[in-house]
C-alpha cells in the first residue's frame, strides 16, 4: 500500500535557516502518528510542508500521491490543517465561516451542517460573529471547518489547546472516527499523555530531523 505521507531527507528552508533538515517519515492511510519534540524542533513546519503551505527545497516529499517538490498546491483540497491561527473571518458568523470554507473546498452544504452539529455550534453560537467568540469556541469553529471538508489527511497542531474537557474529548473522538474512515492523522502536541492515547505510534522530531519511531501506549485508537 502506498503511504499517505512519504518523506525522505526532506529539507525546508525559512530564509537560510533549515527548519527541516532531513526528515524521514512514512505514514500509512488510516494511521495516527504523534510528532513530539521541543519548541522549535520543526514539528509545525513539517505539518505545513505536508499541507503544501511551505516548500520542500530538497529531498523527497509525496503526500496523497502528489509530489510536493513539483506542485505543492495540488494537495491542498485533500488536506485539512488545524494550526495556531484560525484563518477565520472575524466579522462573519460561525455558520457563515463554516459554509464559506466548506464551499471553497468543494464540500456539500449538508457536510457543513453536520460538522457544526458535531462541534456543538448549531445552536445560538451559529449566528455569533467570530470576533465575539472565546478561544475555545474559535477552536471548535476551526475544527468544524476542517471536519466539513472531509480531508484525507488531518494535520493537527496542538489540537487540544484552548478547549475545555468536553472539547478535548470531542477532538479525541474526531481523530478516532477519521482514522476509522481511512483518513491519516498527524498530531503535533506537547500534551504527550493525551496524544499518545489516541495515536498508533510516536515520532520524535529533533533539530529539524526525525529521530526514532516508537509504538504509542496503545496499538489501536480507542
Amino acid at each position: 500500500m502506498e503511504p499517505a505521507v512519504h518523506l525522505r531527507g526532506a529539507v525546508s528552508l525559512l530564509g537560510r535557516f533549515p527548519a527541516l533538515a532531513g526528515v524521514d517519515l512514512d505514514v500509512a492511510p488510516g494511521e495516527v502518528v504523534l510528532l513530539q519534540g521541543p519548541n522549535g524542533a520543526g514539528k509545525t513546519t513539517l505539518l505545513r510542508c505536508c499541507a503544501g503551505l511551505v516548500a520542500v527545497t530538497a529531498g523527497e516529499a509525496t503526500v496523497l500521491g502528489h509530489d510536493l517538490t513539483v506542485d505543492r498546491r495540488a494537495v491542498r483540497r485533500r488536506v485539512g490543517m488545524l494550526g495556531h491561527a484560525t484563518g477565520l473571518y472575524e466579522d462573519l458568523t460561525v455558520a457563515d465561516n463554516v459554509a464559506f470554507w466548506s464551499r471553497a473546498a468543494g464540500a456539500r452544504r449538508g457536510d457543513a451542517d453536520a460538522a457544526m452539529a458535531r462541534l456543538g455550534l448549531d445552536g445560538r453560537l451559529a449566528a455569533v460573529a467570530v470576533h465575539r467568540l472565546s478561544a475555545g469556541q474559535r477552536r471548535r469553529t476551526s475544527l468544524a471547518v476542517m471536519l466539513a471538508r472531509r480531508p484525507e489527511l488531518w494535520l493537527l497542531d496542538e489540537p487540544h489547546a484552548g478547549l475545555d474537557q468536553s472539547g478535548r474529548d470531542l477532538v479525541d473522538g474526531l481523530v478516532a472516527d477519521a482514522a476509522a474512515a481511512g483518513a491519516t492523522v498527524l498530531i503535533a502536541s506537547h500534551e504527550l499523555e493525551r496524544a499518545r492515547a489516541i495515536a498508533h505510534r510516536s515520532v520524535a522530531v529533533v533539530g529539524g530531523a526525525t529521530a526514532r519511531t516508537s509504538p504509542a501506549e496503545r496499538d489501536h485508537v480507542a
